[in-house]
């Protein structure tokens, strides 16, 4: 769906992409993982073209991410930003239907937010609610219902659990898993919550020096030995 070629980015003298290879698969839920400040978040704003890569190619269903692939690439993603990002001057389901709006009737994009919010697990009062009436954990709900609001084929999670308690976080790592798994989207989540790669991951890469130092299943993470250090242990065949 997704696929990255030698993709590098400094920011003057400071390189912090340096040649990555990555790739996700349809259906594939991936989770980049890395110490801060090692460009997890610059390589989704370059896939996102937020930033603008100094080479590499970066690949949207086997054709370059260009000027005229893009326009398709937008209309086809979602987005659960950190911490939600929700409008302050929207109510909920103008949060959830901001993108509706744009090319279907108020009453119509209602509909389909209030649809969204209860498949996120938000009763339909929630809808008329102002993001500062909002708890930490529904305004991440709020978010999630606002980044499958139009059947994305690919949603991206930039730290999705942050700032919540165990529990919520919990909370939003099984409806994440679960709604990948019910559209069958594509998902690329940024965290340093290995709580989420497991609950959400398909597979997991691990960011370090602006490599890709470890790519593989979430089943064999606690096994690798590159990922050790990260994980804070030694991998289980003490290699």
């Amino acid at each position: 769906m997704i696929r990255v070629r030698g993709l590098t980015k400094s920011f003057g003298p400071k390189r912090v992409l340096a040649g990555i290879e990555i790739g996700v698969e349809r259906g594939e839920s991936l989770c980049v993982i890395g110490q801060s400040g090692t460009g997890k978040s610059v390589l989704l704003k370059c896939i996102l073209g937020l930033v603008a890569p100094d080479a590499g190619t970066i690949l949207w269903q086997d054709r370059p991410l260009d000027a005229a692939a893009r326009p398709d690439f937008m209309r086809h993603f979602g987005m659960l930003f950190q911490g939600g990002a929700l409008f302050d001057s929207l109510n909920v389901w103008q949060n959830v239907a901001f993108r509706l709006r744009q090319h279907m009737p108020d009453a119509k994009a209602r509909a389909i937010a209030v649809e969204r919010l209860g498949r996120v697990g938000l009763p339909p009062e929630t809808a008329g609610l102002m993001p500062a009436e909002l708890s930490g954990g529904m305004a991440r709900r709020v978010g999630l219902a606002r980044a499958i609001a139009h059947d994305p084929a690919v949603i991206f999670f930039d730290e999705p659990t942050t700032g919540l308690d165990p529990i919520r976080a919990r909370s939003i790592n099984a409806l994440i898993r679960g709604i990948v798994r019910e559209t069958g989207a594509t998902a690329i989540t940024i965290t340093h919550d290995m709580d989420s790669v497991r609950a959400i991951g398909d597979r997991v890469a691990l960011l370090q020096d602006g490599r890709i130092a470890w790519d593989g299943p979430v089943v064999r993470m606690d096994d690798a030995a590159p990922l050790a250090a990260f994980l804070g242990h030694r991998p289980a065949d003490g290699t």
